[in-house]
């Protein structure tokens, strides 16, 4: 299993448009993002977001957050175990909390996980993106699960 772990964040006229634009500023704007929980393959390989087909129907773990309240500080994360035999994936969100509170639950989370199911983590990822709110803003974070069918060659 191939993943690529990307975040953006921008501001736009409305809260879709300022979605739709920390989607485009993570590389994943152009694709129809099907969400899915929470679990990889063991031993996920990471690798850098190729170039997607744009209408492909891709698979994602989504943490995303948008607020229309200035001043807001608005965080997505998403935290990714690899052991063995599988991973876990966690998202979570803040409005106007420390993002490194944020990250530590995230943290915290993911290795929850792991534990629960008896799995060591050989790896822990943890991606985040953060902004204070201007006007109407938008945070993601995301796992992309990538395959041959999705990728532009």
């Amino acid at each position: 299993m191939k993943i690529a772990i990307v975040s953006g964040k921008d501001e736009g006229p409305t809260k879709l448009n300022a979605f739709d634009n920390a989607l485009s500023n993570a590389g994943i704007g152009d694709v129809n993002l099907i969400k899915v929980s929470s679990m990889l393959a063991g031993n996920a390989k990471i690798q850098e977001l190729p170039k997607l087909k744009a209408g492909s129907m891709v698979n994602c773990v989504l943490s995303e957050v948008t607020s229309d309240n200035p001043g807001d500080e608005i965080t997505a994360v998403v935290a990714v175990a690899i052991g063995e035999e599988l991973g876990c994936v966690v998202e979570t969100t803040g409005i106007n909390k420390n993002s490194d509170e944020i990250v530590d639950e995230a943290k915290e989370m993911v290795k929850y996980m792991m534990d629960k199911r008896e799995v060591d983590i050989n790896e822990l990822i943890i991606e985040y993106s953060t902004t204070t709110v201007k006007n109407i803003a938008s945070t993601i974070s995301a796992v992309v699960y990538l395959n041959d069918d999705i990728v532009e060659e």
